[in-house]
């Protein structure tokens, strides 16, 4: 079974585990962000960081709120530095998601050991 832009998200793998490699664990989040962006740079993907995503309720704007990168105009990467992955950030990933006209993110954690979630979702702003 193939998955939504698999060849995108395998790439953002990639490059995710050159930048962990290199780095190691114990920066903050932008400090991996940026890397990142390097690495997107030279591989010529597209990578937009702090991508704005506007919370609509009721057709009025309630929420305004910056995912780490926006690659392709297609995927939502959302970076941690944690020692695990929790629900919540796996809830935040889909909440993006949600609010977005975006359908596929991954959660990438540079904690003690690398963790990748790959989530996906199908709303009516698709």
């Amino acid at each position: 079974m193939a998955y939504k832009y698999e060849d995108l998200t395998r790439r953002i793998i990639e490059i995710f585990y050159n930048v962990y490699n290199t780095l190691g664990y114990g920066f903050l989040e932008k400090v991996y962000e940026n890397a990142l962006v390097i690495e997107f740079n030279k591989s010529g993907v597209d990578a937009r960081p702090q991508a704005p995503i506007k919370v609509v309720y009721d057709r009025q704007i309630v929420g305004e709120y910056f995912i780490d990168l926006l690659v392709e105009n297609c995927v939502i990467v959302e970076i941690k530095a944690v020692k695990a992955l929790l629900k919540e950030h796996e809830a935040q990933l889909l909440n993006y998601l949600k609010a977005s006209e975006m359908e596929v993110g991954l959660l990438l954690n540079f904690g003690p050991k690398p963790e990748i979630r790959r989530k996906i979702f199908d709303n009516d702003k698709k």
